[in-house]
Formats: structure tokens, sequence, C-alpha cells
């Protein structure tokens, strides 16, 4: 028995088949997770921040959502980029990522159209109703911290901290 599937207090926990997506065998302590999905990470927000001539419009889309989290987590999990089909304690219920996500994607279009708040809370509004919305079976805080920092970045703006130091 390792501590792999030992989920840190904030962590969602992983269903059977939900774990049985580890792409990585030599992934057996929680240590190595923590490490390949941080290495995965960073690869997937050079990939984004590579992509800076695609429109905002293109960025604000499902598509770009799923993408950004199979970027992020598809060499360590089979189901990266790929919306929860269970239940949890904190999220939208399974059938309705879709439909949230979508409202939540126009919701932003039109904030920024119409210049309804100024950028940074644009993107925080954006990042909090992203983590509520909840799509993925794991990594939706990363996964929705990397979002915000590319809409505001989009926007012109400085990524956040989000309680750390920001090393650039």
């Amino acid at each position: 028995m390792t501590d792999l599937f030992q989920e840190p207090a904030d962590a969602t926990p992983l269903e059977p088949n939900e774990r049985e997506g580890l792409l990585q065998t030599w992934i057996t302590h929680r240590r190595d997770l923590n490490e390949a999905e941080q290495e995965n990470i960073v690869k997937g927000a050079a990939w984004a921040r590579g992509r800076r001539r695609v429109p905002l419009e293109r960025m604000l889309t499902e598509d770009f959502m799923r993408t950004l989290h199979r970027r992020m987590f598809g060499e360590v999990w089979g189901w990266a980029g790929t919306f929860r089909l269970t239940e949890r304690n904190i999220g939208v219920r399974a059938c309705l990522i879709g439909i949230e996500l979508a409202s939540l994607l126009s919701d932003v279009a039109y904030w920024i159209e119409h210049q309804t708040f100024p950028a940074d809370e644009i993107a925080i509004r954006f990042h909090h109703r992203l983590v509520a919305v909840h799509p993925f079976p794991n990594g939706n805080g990363r996964h929705a911290r990397l979002a915000a920092d590319l809409l505001i970045e989009r926007l012109g703006g400085e990524r956040f901290s989000w309680g750390g130091r920001n090393t650039g």
C-alpha cells in the first residue's frame, strides 16, 4: 500500500475508475504523482503561452478549455481534457458541465466586450466560476488558475501570484 491516492485535505478524491486513468507505471507514491503532474503543467503552460496569436474569442471556448486541461495533465492521466462523469461535493451536476461552462465563457466574452468590470476582476470572476463548475475529475484549481492567468495576460495585465511569489 502506498500513499499514492491519499489526497491532501484540499484535493478532490478520485473515483476508482478515474484512478485507473493513471498512465505512468513508475508513479507509485504521491510525491511521484506531484512531480509528474507539475512537469506536465509546466509543459501545458508553455504550450498555452506560445499561442498568443490565438484570438481571445478562441481561448474562450470549450475546446480550448478541454485542450488546456489535456495539455496540463495528458501525460499523466488518460481522462485529461474529458469532463467528469461523476458527481462531486463541489461543482455542478456532471450532466450540466457543458451548459454551465458555455454560460461562463459567454459571460466572460460579454464582460470583456462591454468593459463590465476591470480586467483583473473579470479574470478573478472567471477563475471563481470555473472552479465552481469543476468540469474535470481532478486538476480543476490548477487549470482555473492557469486559465485566469492566460486571460489576464491577454487583457494586458499581469498574472496573479495566487498567494505565493509571482516568479514570472
